[in-house]
Formats: structure tokens, C-alpha cells, sequence
């Protein structure tokens, strides 16, 4: 695959991935600014936005909005990271024009209407409710904040009810016009699509953004300290990370095979040993996300209370022994499971668009999907061995959150030594 890439002179970035064999087109704009770029008095603000941007324009109405894009059987949606805001659709590779327009209209012409201001308020806070009577969901939010306690990195995307409630039009006008400016943003198209017409669309709807002023965010500090939120629940839902690496870090691509290998799969070790040996577990899985100045690795598992004492040993005998005894034929395993996976979701126009303005945005430029294959095959054992000892071994504090009865649960210092 081909990604083209043109930087229109107020400094955004048209994407584009053609896909010669697909029949539809998925298009969106991409925003470096999220969770993290909030002041902390207006913590849930990007993601409230991301909301008020579908209910009217200065050209089309919520219902507006919604049934043109299902008219021609597409779909529209967005999402709010910590570091990004992402507003995207697809349609038929004919729809392309009506797919761009709407995208453009709902991220540039906003009007935020006090009264659909109010529902949506409502709306966010039941969001938030449901969030917290999801423990499998609330427990990320609380390892998030025990990593990175007192900073805006560590805070919910979704922000506080009290604080959600009270959000003006001004303060969504404030942090969109400090945050959406033309540099901070990737517009791309990926599919049924040619660049030409592509960018010829682009530039007609976003040649006149101007740029925006939005300050850097303040860097990601790791501080691993304990959260529980004791509940009575039947099960305990309980999740712990390391200071994991960035983005830009050389040893990304082995921690991705790290992680993949410890439970990634259902030949994974943490599945095979936790769950397939010992039953301690319906639900066991690694996970390793980075940011522009760090990450976390960690394991989540959900687990009777009474086996919660057999759980954490368990857990860290085999994060240990991936620091001893990982071979190549494991490793190598870990590497097909990565790039098949990779291969295979960008088969879809949308993971696709995903992937070349994400990327875009992280790196600069469209990725280049044989280069990384290639650092993803340069991983081997020892490159694993090595991360695993780093990681897992360097006697920082862990984060440790978990929901539920826990009583059993072993502190984070006690846990860290297990695996140090």
C-alpha cells in the first residue's frame, strides 16, 4: 500500500491510503489534543466537546447530521484519547464528497447550542455512571491516576460529574479554539479514494483553518502508588503496570512482543498458566500503551477474592520467568501473532484510516507498514529476555489498582519484589 501525504500551506496534513480492491472510503480528521492538554480545572472538557461537535452546525442540525451520513447506509462517530481527538466516517467510495463535508462541518462549524449544551451534560454523566458500575472499565481510570497521581496525564478523559455538569459554551469554545488549529490537525482518507480528489476536497474545506496557540502538555511524570476501591462485588478486578516507553523508544517493538507473549493470546502464558493450569481466572490479559513521553506495561485479571492470595504470586512468577527463560520459538510466535494481526485489520478501510493519520500525527508521517514489519521481525529472545528484566526489574514503584473485595490484596511493594 502507497500512503500520500501533503501539507497545505496553514500547515495541515492531507493522508491519503488508496485501496484499489475495496469499495468503500473512510475519512476523518485527526486532532493532537486530548485528555492531557486540559488545565485541571476543566478535566472531561476535550471529551465533552468530542460530543458537542454532532449536535448542529451553522449548516445542519443534530438529526441533520445523522441522517444524511445514514441516508447513504454510512456511519459517523469519534473518540477522545488521552493525547488525541479523532472524528471519523465511512461511506461508499461515491459518498467520499458528503462523507468530507459532514466531517468538516461538524470539527470546524459547531455552534454548541445551550440547550443541546444541557442534555449532552446529562448524557456525559450518565456515560460516567455507567463507566464506574463497570469495574472492568473503572479499573484502567484508576491505574491510570496511581501511575501518574496529580497530573493531567493520570486524570479521566471523561472528567468528574460535578465538574462535567457545570461545562459552558465558552469554555468548549475556549479549549477548541486553543486546540484545534490547522498544524494540530491530520485530515485523511483511506479506500476507495484518489488522492488527487482527495486533497482537492481538503483543501476547498480545511485550507482556511488557522492555527492555535495550545501550550505543550505537562510531561508525564511516573509516581506508581496503590488505589482499591472496595466494593461488594463478586468478583476482584485488579490491574498493575510498570513504567513502560514512548513511542519514539527503540525498544518499542519488543515490548509489543513482550506484552503479546505474556497475554496476548490464548497461547499466552498468563492465559495458559493462569487460567488453562489453575482456573484462577476467567479473564487474564497484558496490555503495553504508549504516549509521546512514556507508557505503561501491565496485566489485568478478574478473579474470586479467595484465589486473589494464589492470583499475584502466580501473576509475578511468570512476568519473572519471562525475564529468564523466553525462546525463540516463543518469540518468534509472539512476532507472527503481531504482524498477522496488524496484516489483517488493515484489510479495513477504517483501521486503515486509523493507522495513517494516528501515525501521522505520533511520527510526522504516514507509517511505513514494511518497515515496521521489519523492527517487529528484528525482535528475538534476547531483545524479549532484556526488556522484560528493564521493565519489570528496575525497582520503581508499580501501579496497583483493583475494585472488589479485596482484602487479600498484596500491596504494590510487596507485588514489585515477587518480579523485581
Amino acid at each position: 500500500m502507497t500512503e500520500l501525504m501533503h501539507t497545505l500551506p496553514n500547515g495541515l496534513r492531507v493522508v491519503t491510503a488508496p485501496m484499489p480492491h475495496v469499495e468503500t472510503t473512510s475519512v476523518g480528521v485527526w486532532i493532537d489534543v486530548g485528555g492531557r492538554h486540559e488545565r485541571a480545572d476543566e478535566n472531561g472538557v476535550a471529551h465533552m466537546l468530542e460530543h458537542m461537535a454532532f449536535k448542529g452546525t451553522r449548516r445542519r442540525t443534530a438529526r441533520a447530521i445523522a441522517e444524511e451520513i445514514e441516508g447513504v447506509g454510512g456511519y459517523i462517530n469519534a473518540y477522545t484519547s488521552r493525547e488525541q481527538t479523532a472524528y471519523y466516517a465511512r461511506a461508499l467510495k461515491e459518498d467520499l464528497e458528503l462523507a468530507t463535508d459532514i466531517i468538516a462541518d461538524i470539527v470546524l462549524n459547531s455552534t454548541f447550542p445551550e440547550d443541546e449544551l444541557a442534555r449532552e451534560r446529562s448524557v456525559v454523566c450518565q456515560e460516567i455512571a455507567q463507566v464506574n458500575d463497570t469495574p472492568d472499565d473503572l479499573v484502567f481510570d484508576l491505574l491510570q491516576e496511581a501511575a501518574y497521581p496529580d497530573q493531567a496525564v493520570g486524570r479521566s478523559i471523561l472528567g468528574k460529574p460535578d465538574r462535567v455538569g457545570r461545562f459552558s459554551r465558552q469554555e468548549l469554545e475556549g479549549f477548541m479554539g486553543r486546540g484545534y488549529g490547522a498544524s494540530r490537525m491530520v485530515v485523511a482518507a483511506a479506500g476507495a479514494v484518489d488522492p488527487d480528489e482527495f486533497l482537492k476536497l481538503a483543501e476547498a474545506r480545511f485550507g482556511h483553518v488557522a492555527d492555535s496557540p495550545m501550550e505543550r502538555p505537562e510531561p508525564s511524570l511516573w509516581r506508581g502508588s496503590q488505589l482499591v476501591d472496595e466494593r461488594a462485588i463478586e468478583q476482584v478486578h485488579l490491574a498493575f503496570g510498570v513504567d513502560g516507553v514512548a513511542f519514539d523508544d527503540p525498544d518499542f517493538p519488543a515490548v509489543q512482543v513482550l506484552s503479546n507473549l505474556l497475554g496476548g493470546g490464548m497461547s499466552s502464558r498468563l492465559f495458559q498458566e493462569i487460567r488453562e493450569n489453575r482456573g484462577l481466572a476467567y479473564s487474564v490479559f497484558s496490555f503495553a500503551g504508549s504516549m509521546m513521553d512514556g507508557g505503561m506495561v501491565g496485566v489485568y485479571a478478574a478473579t474470586d477474592p479467595e484465589a486473589l492470595g494464589e492470583l499475584q504470586p502466580v501473576l509475578a512468577d511468570e512476568i519473572r520467568r519471562a525475564a529468564d527463560d523466553v525462546d525463540e520459538d516463543e518469540t518468534a510466535r509472539s512476532r507472527s501473532q503481531i504482524k498477522a494481526g496488524m496484516v489483517m485489520a488493515l484489510e479495513s478501510s477504517s483501521a486503515r484510516l486509523e493507522q495513517i493519520a494516528r501515525q501521522t500525527l505520533i511520527y510526522g508521517a504516514p507509517p511505513d507498514t514494511a518497515e515496521w514489519l521489519e523492527l517487529v521481525d528484528a525482535v528475538d529472545a534476547a531483545a524479549v529476555r532484556r526488556v522484560a528484566a528493564k521493565l519489570f526489574g528496575s525497582g520503581r514503584p508499580p501501579a496497583l489498582a483493583a475494585i472488589g473485595p479485596a482484602a487479600g490484596l498484596e500491596d504494590g511493594a510487596r507485588f514489585a519484589e515477587r518480579f523485581g
